[in-house]
C-alpha cells in the first residue's frame, strides 16, 4: 500500500439519469485534476427519484450506470466506486448495488446493500426502501489492493450496524467506503458521529461520498461528504454544495494509529 489521494464526491442527483451522469463526470474530472487516484460516488449517484420511477427505469439505469463507471475508470485511469444504483431482480424489485471498478475498467468488487431504510421520521417523511429493494444476503467483501490497501464496501444505512464494519475489520480493511444519501433530518445529528465511530472503533480510514440538497418532492439530504482518518480526525468535508472532499490515505498514519491504539487486538468477545 502506498500513500495516495482519495476523493469523496458530493452530488445533488435528480430523477434524470443523463443529467446525473453529466454531473458525476464533471466531478470525477475535477477530482482527477486534483490528483485523486481513488474516486468514490454517493448512493443514488445516477438516479434519485420516486420509487415507481426508479423501478420503471431500473434496467436502463443499471446498464448505463455500470457502463459509465467502467468508461470513467478507464478514461481517467482511476479506481472508482459507484456507491449505489438499482440492479433489477424482477419487475418489482432491485438490488441497491455498489460497484468498485479498477483503472482497466474491470469490476473488482460488488456489494448488494443488506440493511434497508424503512423509517418514519418526525419531519413527516416516511421511507420504505424495502418496498422496491431486495436486501442483499451476504456480508460485503474486502478487496485487497496492493497499491490502495484493503478496501471494504458498505452503503448508507449500514453505518448504523457496527457488526458489519467489525466484519470488514476482521477481514483486514484499511479503508471503508460509506456512500450515502443521508436524510437532512438524521444527518444533522448522526452522520458525522457515526462515521467517526466507525473509523475509530475499527482503526481504519472512512471515505463517505454523499448526496446533498433538494432532489424531488420532500427528499432532502444532508451533504458533508467526508474522509476521516483512523483516529477519527476529519481530513476533508465537502460542506453542503456539490463538489468533492479530497484527502491523503497514508499507510504510515494507519500503522501509527494501530500501534498507539491496538484495540482490535484486545477484543475479548469474538
Amino acid at each position: 500500500m502506498k500513500s495516495y489521494l482519495a476523493a469523496a464526491i458530493q452530488m445533488t442527483s435528480l430523477p434524470d439519469l443523463e443529467k446525473n451522469l453529466v454531473q458525476a463526470e464533471e466531478l470525477i474530472e475535477l477530482a482527477r485534476r486534483q490528483g485523486a487516484e481513488l474516486i468514490t460516488l454517493p448512493e443514488n449517484f445516477s438516479f434519485m427519484g420516486e420509487e415507481e420511477d426508479k423501478i420503471a427505469q431500473a434496467e436502463a439505469i443499471a446498464q448505463k450506470s455500470e457502463k459509465f463507471l467502467k468508461t470513467m475508470a478507464q478514461r481517467f485511469q482511476v479506481t472508482i466506486l459507484g456507491g449505489g444504483f438499482p440492479v433489477p431482480v424482477d419487475a418489482e424489485k432491485v438490488y441497491n448495488t455498489a460497484l468498485l471498478i479498477d483503472p482497466n475498467g474491470q469490476e473488482i468488487a460488488r456489494y448488494k446493500k443488506v440493511h434497508l431504510f424503512d423509517v418514519n421520521l418526525p419531519d413527516g417523511n416516511t421511507y420504505r426502501e424495502s418496498k422496491t429493494v431486495m436486501a442483499g444476503t451476504t456480508m460485503p467483501q474486502v478487496y485487497n489492493s496492493k497499491e490502495l490497501g484493503n478496501l471494504g464496501l458498505s452503503v448508507c444505512y449500514d453505518v448504523r450496524f457496527p457488526e458489519l464494519y467489525r466484519h470488514l475489520a476482521d477481514k483486514g480493511a484499511d479503508v471503508v467506503f460509506i456512500p450515502a444519501a443521508f436524510t437532512a433530518y438524521t444527518g444533522k445529528d448522526h452522520w458525522q458521529i457515526l462515521l467517526q465511530a466507525r473509523a475509530i472503533e475499527n482503526t481504519c480510514y472512512v471515505i463517505a461520498p454523499a448526496q446533498t440538497g433538494q432532489h424531488y418532492a420532500m427528499r432532502q439530504t444532508h451533504g458533508h461528504a467526508m474522509i476521516i482518518d483512523p483516529w477519527g480526525v476529519i481530513l476533508a468535508d465537502a460542506g453542503d454544495k456539490p463538489g468533492c472532499a479530497i484527502a491523503e490515505i497514508s499507510p504510515s498514519r494507519l500503522e501509527q494509529v494501530r500501534r498507539q491504539m491496538p484495540s482490535l487486538q484486545h477484543r475479548v468477545f469474538l
